[in-house]
Parts: structure tokens; sequence; C-alpha cells
């Protein structure tokens, strides 16, 4: 999640010294290539095109002088919405009470059908559709987050609702793609899974971003699978594999 939100933060601070004023960041698209590790980091922006109604920023993440992740972000001009009726799916769904809080320093709230909002990922690994809700969690130390950024951070969590099933959290995503309407409203938000195909060991989740005003985006995350390594995202600890049967 500090990725795709540090690579936010240098796309929004180009695009502030562009003065891109009335344009929006619609589309976020960031690709995991390389493990990053904690260690000294870089940021680089630049513009890709910039004309009248759109702007293309590239970003990357630098570590020991080699990227190791970068994004595309897509602004576009805001302007008023056309009178016709278009088809849309109406999902809405229902954000937790305000006066639940996380139970510990993850800082999100889990929701299963079965059991509703909870504290803590504590219900029994199931194949349920799931959703999450988020508190902001600061990035760079003594800055406050921006709607873009944690929108961004809290994309990256599409994995978890869209492949923790019954065995754990079994795929790593290799990308996150985020596409916004608006931005948050406030600084707490959610992802509540849309659907899941998977085929071959790739799987492609795709979830819908809410708030308390309605669902203002969607998140899209392509899966590889990684069983030997689960996780358990109740503890954030792997998953012992069975050991191996020695043949007679």
């Amino acid at each position: 999640m500090p990725i795709s939100g540090v690579l936010a933060r240098a796309t929004e601070a180009l695009a502030t010294d562009l003065g891109l004023d009335g344009m929006v960041p619609a589309r976020f698209t960031l690709d995991l290539f390389s493990p990053a590790l904690q260690m000294p980091t870089m940021t680089t922006a630049s513009v890709v095109r910039r004309g009248r109604r759109l702007c293309l920023i590239d970003a990357s993440f630098m570590q020991q002088g080699r990227a190791v992740a970068r994004s595309s972000t897509l602004f576009l001009t805001a302007s008023e919405a056309p009178a016709g009726a278009v088809w849309s799916a109406g999902i809405s769904p229902a954000p937790p009470p305000r006066d639940l809080r996380p139970d510990s320093d993850e800082q999100r709230l889990y929701f299963t059908e079965t059991t509703g909002w909870s504290q803590s990922p504590s219900a029994e690994p199931s194949a349920e559709r799931k959703q999450s809700w988020h508190f902001p969690i600061p990035i760079v130390e003594d800055e406050l987050l921006t709607p873009f950024q944690m929108a961004t951070s809290v994309a990256d969590s599409g994995n978890v609702v869209s492949n923790w099933g019954s065995a754990g959290l079994q795929f790593i995503n290799a990308d996150v793609t985020l596409a916004l309407t608006r931005q948050p409203i406030e600084m707490e938000f959610g992802l509540s899974a849309l659907d899941r195909v998977e085929a071959d060991g790739i799987s492609v989740g795709s979830a819908v971003m809410f708030d308390r005003a309605g669902v203002f985006g969607t998140t899209t995350i392509v899966g590889l699978a990684n069983a030997l390594r689960s996780v358990d995202p109740r503890t954030r600890k792997r998953i012992p594999q069975p050991a191996n049967k020695t043949r007679d």
C-alpha cells in the first residue's frame, strides 16, 4: 500500500507544479515488478502527454538507482454531466457504523455477509464475498495524506477483498488499476468485491470503492497464484504448508 501512495504523492507534486487547474485524477495504474525493500527510496515523475482535456503523468519508485515499481496517472478535465440517462448497476454497499473502529494498528474493518462488519478479520476463512473499510495511515512521516494518495493506497487492498478465500490469501497482485469519478468525501472509505475470475493460476478481481455518499470508483487487480506463500490476513502471517509426503 505505501508504494502506490508514494507514487501518487510524486504525481500530485508534479501536477501542482504544472498548474493542472480543473483537472482531476481519473485513472491510476500501478505495476509492481520487483520487491520493494525497507530502505532509502526516491521517486521521479514526468509528463507523457498534456492536452486541453487530459494530462498523462508517469512516476517511478526508485531504490538503489533502479525502478522497482511504476505508475501511470490520467488527469481529465472536469465538466458538467450530460442530461441523458445511462444504465448503471446501482451498487451501493452499506458502510460500517461511525463508532466502529479497528481493534489493531491495521486501521481497517472487515465485512462478510455472514458476520457483518467487525473490528478485525476474526471470522473463519471462507469463500464469501468480502468488504473492507479503511482509515488513513501516513505515508510520509509528519505529512497528511491527500484523498488521492489514500485512494491509491486503499486500491491495493483490492487483492485482499478479491482473493481472500477458504485457504487464506493465495494470490499476490502484480498490478493495481484504480478508476475514479470523484475524490472521496472524507478520509475513510471502503472496498466491496464486485467480481472475480480465475484460470491457470491467474486471477482478475474487481471491487467498487465507496464512502458514505456512495460508490465513487473501481479497482481491478491481476493476481498470480502464490499458494506456497499463502498468508492469513487475520494475522498477516504465512500459513504453514503440509510437509511433502515421501513415497515408500
